[in-house]
């Protein structure tokens, strides 16, 4: 995996090995995603949920966010993420927090020191070791909606498999929707 574009561009990003059940995001979906998000990137204050290797963050550091929290529960992955931030000199720009995502996330502007994100993205696995369907976005989302993360006018980027159709939370809107094979990516941002 590499950085796609921005300041790291071509910088290779260390990953898990394959056992480890972490699928990360396509390059495909990642330069969607990016090419979306382009004009809300530079300066922004980023939240990676599910974050992986961390993929997801580094491209926004790379393309110009102020700062990332990434929030992995899997304590290899973290690790790795703290290993990446280091080797591209970024870390004092990224956070790395181990909790369980799918609990009230409240503790995150305590913890991280960022009270709202301007940008919020989730890739949660789509099954389990016994290719069950995990369906993981719905309670995510109105998590981040109780905890009130995003900024007035921040955005939700919601990756998630695409038999799974995650309801807009309470006050938001889903604005946007795009189809990569059996992926999709929802957008959300508050009603105004």
């Amino acid at each position: 995996m590499r950085i796609i574009a921005g300041s790291a561009r071509g910088r290779k990003i260390l990953s898990v090995p394959k056992d480890s059940g972490v699928k990360p995001i396509s390059g495909r979906i990642k330069q969607s995603l990016f090419d979306i998000l382009r004009p809300k990137a530079p300066g922004s204050r980023f939240l990676d949920l599910f974050a992986g290797t961390g993929a997801v963050g580094l491209e926004a550091l790379s393309r110009g966010a102020q700062s990332v929290v990434f929030v992995e529960l899997d304590k290899r992955c973290a690790a790795v993420i703290e290993k990446n931030l280091e080797r591209s000199g970024w870390s004092g720009k990224g956070r790395v927090f181990r909790a369980n995502i799918l609990s009230p996330l409240t503790w995150i502007p305590f913890r991280s020191g960022v009270e709202k994100f301007d940008l919020i993205f989730l890739g949660p696995p789509y099954r389990d070791a016994s290719n069950r369907p995990l369906f993981y976005c719905k309670p995510v989302l109105a998590n981040i909606a109780s905890s009130q993360l995003l900024a007035d006018d921040g955005w939700i980027a919601a990756q998630h498999h695409q038999k799974e159709i995650p309801p807009a939370p309470a006050g938001y809107d889903l604005f946007r929707q795009q189809r990569y094979g059996d992926s999709r990516v929802s957008f959300f941002k508050r009603k105004p």
